[in-house]
């Protein structure tokens, strides 16, 4: 059997239920979980903050005995291997769903379709890969820190229609988008582990790098790329590191005092190597996904915008494009190579276009 339409649109629910605490799940993905028996939804679920309970057990209890015979809509395979919880395959079984629509087969080597296997051998009925490139999507994050080892990148770049991120020197400073541009900013924040710059912008913006939405309590990580650990004591990021979990990724060669003194201040930091005298963006990504993280943010400006780009690790591009030119010499939102790339087919796809407000926005998609 086949996912009908009336699957598909219960397994778009499951996928809108999973997003729920995208950016809170580290280090488990965001999976969605519905049950429903004679066109009637008796349970849902979604990963909760922290990365249990899973969805799975949580739309199951709700659902209690009513499960027996009902369908479940997962959009990630259950989980097959014993961790902090017992693997969410089994609680499938023993609740007596007689079908599951299930998303992608899970990389987790220690799941691997094994999770799918056990619910067959049950005598559960299974349709797998269901709105797969949705649900690619959706666990993007959690598919790339399993089979790459990084996690998923989202860059945001604000410019003026002439194509500036910012003025000269000493005419830096611009604020380029409005309220709803920036309120989607805020919103794309709250859905991420982590908000990326690197050093030049937190020297330029002095920024928070923080959300700022009503009713939002938890903060992404806050990441700077120092390469020479320059980030001022006295800038907001360092004066309030203790409220708001900051790490500076520096070089090796650093200097240990002004390390020393961000330490102080309640700054993480770590060491990267060093590419030509700049971060290596590469491993600086996957120590963050050693740490659990599989969504990050990423507002690092110019230079480490077009550096993502062009090395591939850019996996979602959002453009956003003010109403006013700069209308004289200024930086660059993006390097010749990175625009060309960024415009090419063959390495990203416009997913969308249109307005916020005043504001200009394009989407893209590493293809």
């Amino acid at each position: 059997m086949t996912a009908t339409p009336e699957d598909l649109r219960y397994f778009r629910a499951a996928l809108a239920l999973g997003a729920r605490e995208l950016g809170a799940t580290a280090e488990n993905p965001a999976v969605g979980a519905l049950v429903v028996k004679d066109g009637v939804a008796l349970g849902r679920g979604w990963t909760q903050a922290g990365g249990r309970p899973h969805a799975e057990p949580m739309a199951l209890a709700q659902a209690g005995e009513a499960a027996r015979g009902a369908t479940l809509y997962v959009t990630l395979e259950p989980c097959a291997h014993h961790g902090k919880t017992p693997p969410c395959a089994e609680a499938v079984i023993a609740s007596g769903v007689a079908r599951v629509v299930g998303g992608l087969t899970d990389p987790d080597p220690r799941t691997a379709g094994q999770g799918f296997s056990r619910l067959r051998e049950a005598g559960i009925d299974v349709e797998t890969d269901v709105l797969a490139q949705e649900g690619r999507r959706a666990h993007r994050g959690h598919i790339l820190r399993v089979t790459e080892g990084r996690p998923t990148v989202t860059l945001k770049i604000a410019r003026t229609p002439d194509g500036f991120a910012a003025g000269a020197e000493h005419d830096r400073r611009l604020a380029i988008t409005g309220l709803a541009a920036n309120l989607r900013t805020h919103v794309l924040r709250s859905l991420h582990d982590a908000i990326m710059v690197g050093i030049g912008t937190a020297l330029d913006d002095d920024p928070l790098m923080t959300v700022r939405l009503p009713g939002v309590t938890r903060q992404p990580l806050r990441v700077v790329l120092d390469a020479r650990c320059q980030l001022p004591p006295r800038s907001r990021l360092a004066v309030g590191a203790r409220d708001i979990p900051t790490l500076v990724i520096c070089g090796a060669d650093a200097d240990p005092t002004r390390r020393a003194a961000l330490e102080s201040l309640g700054i993480e930091t770590a060491s990267c190597p060093l590419v030509e005298s700049r971060l290596d963006l590469v491993t600086a990504l996957k120590s963050l996904a050693a740490r659990g993280l599989s969504r990050v943010f990423s507002e690092g400006g110019p230079r480490i915008g077009a550096q993502l780009i062009r090395q591939g690790l850019a996996d979602e591009v959002l453009l956003l494009t003010g109403p006013r030119p700069l209308g004289r010499s200024g930086v660059e939102a993006l390097s010749a190579p990175a625009r060309k790339k960024l415009d090419d087919p063959a390495c990203y796809r416009l997913m969308a276009q249109g307005l916020l407000g005043a504001d200009g926005y394009s989407h893209y998609e590493r293809v």
